[in-house]
């Protein structure tokens, strides 16, 4: 697995290369507009070429941009959600700037409206977007912990999300381990890790899998509580991790962190997924993607 955690662009995003370079990142997710602003300033042209230039001298593998967390595309309301289209429109415009190919988002929280109803909204959404912003970047649905009105913590809702968008060979899905736990999908156990393995390819299919965010679980399983622990110190456990970063399945997807603790914590973090990374994991089968 290229191994990496979320990168901050503080004082410009080509900053963010170096950064990744003294974590000795393979794979990196930034934050290309505020997080919590719908307003962003224009990406300066000289700044998203020093990133490209940066990201190249780094050695970074493997790039993605998080989407801002008002983006809600499952909104019933016509003018949150006409504000989200832009504003993800933006986002998609942005990574192609960067030269990053995935662009994670939350599918959206349908506020009551009800889960068909949210994920229908989703689907009419992406289509809109899609065809407005023609480019090469690729769109990852994450798998959420299912809190409050959020859908998309079911493997069956990143398929029936799917299953609309017209654009299909622009849409993947980026598992978090926390959500995908939170949700009721069990890893801790090569026997657990299998049978949800399973359950990916049965619903949306191991190759769409593009991205993974690392991330151990302060919730148990099936809680539905997107609470992030640092690998090993939550509810999940270092084996499901082994298991995973070994997954041959996996040798070339991302995964990066958004572990607690800092600047720190990633240092702490990314060491333990390199040392479980060496030892190697039995009975995990490849498969072709």
């Amino acid at each position: 697995m290229l191994l990496g955690c979320h990168v901050s662009i503080a004082g410009g995003v080509e900053n963010a290369p170096r950064r990744a370079a003294d974590l000795r990142c393979a794979a990196i997710q930034i934050f290309s507009r505020p997080k919590l602003a719908w307003r962003a300033a224009a990406l300066a042209r000289q700044s998203a070429r020093a990133f490209r230039q940066g990201l190249r001298a780094a050695g970074v593998r493997s790039a993605m941009v998080h989407d801002s967390y008002l983006i809600n595309l499952a909104s019933p309301d016509p003018v949150l959600n006409a504000r989200s289209r832009l504003a993800f429109a933006d986002e998609m415009l942005r990574a192609g700037q960067l030269g990053i190919p995935y662009l994670v988002f939350h599918p959206g929280a349908h506020l009551g409206a009800g889960e068909a109803a949210g994920i229908a909204n989703i689907i009419d959404s992406l289509n809109v977007v899609l065809r407005a912003v023609p480019n090469r970047t690729i769109l990852l649905a994450e798998i959420t912990a299912g809190q409050g009105t959020s859908v998309g913590y079911r493997l069956e809702h990143l398929a029936a999300i799917r299953s609309g968008v017209r654009a299909r060979r622009r849409l993947g899905f980026c598992l978090d381990t926390c959500h995908l736990f939170a949700a009721g999908y069990d890893l801790r156990t090569p026997a657990a890790y299998a049978a949800t393995m399973r359950e990916v390819e049965r619903t949306i299919g191991i190759e769409s899998v593009r991205a993974f965010h690392l991330n151990d679980s302060r919730g148990d399983l099936g809680s539905r509580l997107d609470r992030h622990a640092e690998i090993g110190q939550g509810r999940i456990g270092r084996e499901a991790f082994r298991l995973l970063v070994n997954d041959p399945r996996f040798a070339e997807v991302p995964g990066v962190l958004e572990t607690p603790g800092g600047l720190a914590g990633f240092r702490r973090n990314l060491a333990r997924l390199r040392r479980l990374s060496r030892k190697r994991t039995q009975g995990v089968k490849p498969a072709s993607r």
